[in-house]
């Protein structure tokens, strides 16, 4: 295999200095008991810093509105028993080393994708859509909109307050901030809609801006986007290179200083049609148009997508060689691996110590528990 060397540079961007461009992509595992992570969520985080995983993006972990969660024990970012929670996170991996973002996250109007649970208060997004004529909770008032935009400033400002090395702000996969985005499940006639998918960025800039005066100048943002959404595998938010633009640019002005740009398979062309089936990816692209850092993602080192995880499938293990190239030519800066550190804890410290024949693919028996 080609060396990997690309994968262990150094990175560093205000005050995120990391050994390693290898990111523990967010990955939801509702195993905090009523929203309070305890010592095994604290373990669990630590061993893959013990790994050597360069940067840790937590499982979505959500701010303080009433119904920010569409499962009961997803962890949430604000009162004193979760942060209490939280801070004992973050104690643990920099003791083991590490360097960790909690994500924060509101889930919108989504369902759960494993039970019929529901919060108390009704599910709110931008015109009370789940997905296109699709109907679920309310739409969301101005003064609901103004207080969620101060939730995240919140949480990201208790995040750098507990030690936490940046923030991540999930904009992505059909969640609340995704459906201000979306045509589809933004109807709006006021200044967070719009026929364009820059006005229907207000929302999203609004939220960076708030959250970038609350940490500073100096505390990195990361901002998790898609095209794709859970409603839609196919949906597509800036179909050319000047929508994309207008979409991700004014992002990055307001204050988002990284772009996890989330795709199921980190090596399909994001416009075949422009540059070929070998073109850049989303994050290559995101990363020519606005001159940002980004993470690309999405089925690292397995041979199928995340998607197959939920039919219980597990994934064998796959060369790295488009990777590293991709890498080597400048593509995108940071690279996020999910499903294979939840098998193997350790295998960023095997792929550094060229211990290939140790490597091990996805056992879907790994989302069961927490270790």
């Amino acid at each position: 295999m080609t060396s990997t060397d690309i994968l262990f540079q150094p990175f560093k961007l205000k005050t995120l200095d990391l050994p390693n461009r290898i990111v523990m992509a967010p990955m939801t595992r509702v195993m905090a008991p009523d929203g309070i992570p305890g010592p095994a969520n604290a373990a669990y985080y630590r061993k893959r810093a013990e790994g050597g995983v360069g940067l840790i993006l937590s499982e979505g972990t959500v701010v303080d509105r009433p119904a920010s969660r569409n499962e009961k024990d997803i962890p949430v970012f604000h009162g004193d028993a979760a942060l209490k929670g939280w801070a004992e996170v973050i104690n643990e991996v920099h003791a083991a080393g590490g360097k960790m973002a909690p994500q924060i996250w509101h889930t919108g109007s989504t369902k759960s994708m494993q039970n019929a649970w529901v919060p108390d208060a009704p599910v709110e997004s931008p015109s009370g859509l789940l997905a296109p004529d699709t109907p679920r909770g309310v739409a969301m008032s101005d003064e609901d909109i103004a207080d969620t935009i101060a939730a995240f400033a919140s949480a990201a400002k208790s995040a750098k307050d507990l030690g936490f090395d940046t923030v991540e702000i999930h904009g992505a996969h059909g969640y609340l901030i995704d459906e201000f985005f979306w045509s589809g499940t933004n109807l709006r006639d006021d200044r967070y809609g719009g026929k364009t998918i820059a006005e229907r960025s207000t929302f999203a800039r609004e939220v960076v801006a708030a959250t970038r005066a609350a940490v500073g100048p100096d505390f990195p943002i990361i901002l998790r986007l898609s095209q794709w959404k859970q409603q839609d595998l196919t949906a597509r938010l800036a179909p050319t290179p000047d929508e994309m633009t207008s979409w991700l640019a004014p992002l990055v002005e307001a204050g988002a200083d990284i772009l996890h740009c989330s795709q199921r398979r980190f090596w399909e062309p994001e416009f075949p049609e422009l540059d070929g089936e070998n073109g850049l990816n989303f994050a290559g692209w995101a990363k020519k148009l606005t001159g940002a850092a980004t993470i690309s993602v999405g089925s690292v080192g397995l041979s199928s997508d995340f998607f197959t995880a939920f039919g219980g499938q597990g994934s064998k293990q796959a060369e790295l060689d488009q990777l590293i190239n991709r890498m080597e030519k400048g593509e995108f800066d940071l690279i996020a691996i999910g499903r294979v550190l939840l098998t193997d804890p350790d295998w960023v410290a095997k792929i550094r110590d060229n211990r290939m024949a140790e490597l091990k693919g996805f056992d879907p028996a790994s989302l069961g528990e927490l270790v």
